[in-house]
């Protein structure tokens, strides 16, 4: 099988960005997987958070990734996804995950450094083809619904500090702030500076450019950010929101229901059709 990293390359060199959904549920998941498989997408990338791994099991969800991957015959990377310490990312390394993301971008830039180069050294010793992000740039925000969250350039990740960011840690992938924030917003127009990326890629062109809070951006200023050089999208509280109202919808329109699957299924339905229509503009001529 196709390692991610060779994945990720096919993207970057296509013009075309892979998807990236998170999950805590099973029904979810496969619900991404069917979704994303059936928009045409050559493949996925499925996320637990800190939180989201401590209500699914870290374990629990290396099997049922490759329980998927086996069932449906079709590529599913499972990255755990902002994890904050070098144990964290061990323990999803040792657990069997294909992907790391080390947030440490609140801490100063010399440890950031130097704890991202941690995990990734650890990484390559366990597996080399574990992918591994890095993060620099101030990301503001929550993956959920907010009334406004203050970004100004100087939150922006700087190109020639990315540029030795990437020289010292040998990251895959570089997950970068050029306008974009975690969650949704109400009371704003979220808008991203794409000249800025385009700088920060002329700086360094080697790793695989992520775009994380895509929740909430207008599809063209995604569809740009992709064109311009951006491989991987992270998408995650669009998701949440949709399936949570399904849940309320079903249930309020039959109280009296307690059978799990039907509730749970037509707000699976929901998240599927809303991946379908992201990996439709992620794949966009």
């Amino acid at each position: 099988m196709m390692t991610l990293n060779d994945y990720l390359k096919q993207a970057r060199d296509g013009h075309y960005a892979t998807g990236h959904f998170n999950f805590a549920t099973g029904d979810v998941l496969r619900g991404i997987v069917e979704a994303t498989r059936d928009a045409g997408a050559p493949m996925v990338m499925v996320g637990t958070s800190e939180g989201e791994v401590g209500f699914v099991g870290m374990k629990e969800a290396v099997a049922l990734v490759r329980a998927l991957r086996e069932d449906l015959g079709y590529p599913v990377f499972l990255n755990a996804d902002h994890f904050k310490s070098f144990e964290k990312c061990k323990a999803a390394i040792d657990a069997g995950y294909d992907s790391i993301i080390i947030d440490a971008s609140k801490l100063p830039n010399d440890q950031n450094i130097a704890l991202t180069k941690q995990v990734v050294d650890y990484a390559r010793s366990v597996n080399p083809d574990i992918s591994v992000e890095g993060e620099l740039g101030y990301l503001k925000g929550s993956s959920e619904v907010q009334t406004k969250v203050e970004i100004s350039p100087a939150d922006y990740s700087k190109p020639d500090e990315v540029a030795d960011f990437v020289a010292k840690t040998g990251v895959d992938r570089m997950a970068v702030v050029f306008g974009n924030i975690h969650g949704i917003v109400t009371d704003q127009e979220e808008k991203l500076d794409v000249p800025h990326f385009s700088s920060i890629i002329a700086a360094a062109p080697g790793p695989y450019y992520v775009l994380h809070g895509a929740s909430g951006l207008k599809d063209d200023d995604v569809h740009a950010a992709i064109k311009a050089g951006i491989a991987n999208v992270h998408f995650n509280t669009e998701l949440r929101v949709a399936y949570h109202d399904a849940i309320k919808r079903e249930i309020e329109a039959k109280p009296g229901e307690t059978t799990p699957y039907k509730y749970l299924g037509p707000a699976v339905e929901d998240v599927k059709k809303l991946v379908m229509a992201k990996i439709k503009v992620f794949m966009a001529p």
